[in-house]
């Protein structure tokens, strides 16, 4: 019997392609990065907190004063956008 007739147990390939197991490498690989990024920004978020607890309180106010700033600056732009 030739290998074209035998019966099939759902990895072989079609037309004479190389046999492709039944998950999808794609899939995980996008997982296993999506992880990796997500543990590397949490790593870069808690560096950064401890270095803000480490501020003097005169730069922490300065740094709140830089942010409310940008944040008023952010929600005027959006209103005029959405003429709210």
């Amino acid at each position: 019997m030739s290998d074209s007739f035998k019966a099939g147990n759902g990895y072989q390939g079609a037309f004479g392609e190389e046999p492709k197991p039944a998950g999808n490498d794609d899939e995980s690989g996008e997982v296993g990065r999506a992880l990796l990024v997500g543990l590397l920004g949490g790593l870069v978020s808690a560096a950064g907190y401890m270095v803000y607890r480490r501020l003097p309180d005169e730069q922490r106010e300065r740094l709140h004063a830089q942010v409310r700033t940008v944040v008023a600056q952010r929600i005027t732009e959006l209103r005029q956008n959405f003429n709210i």
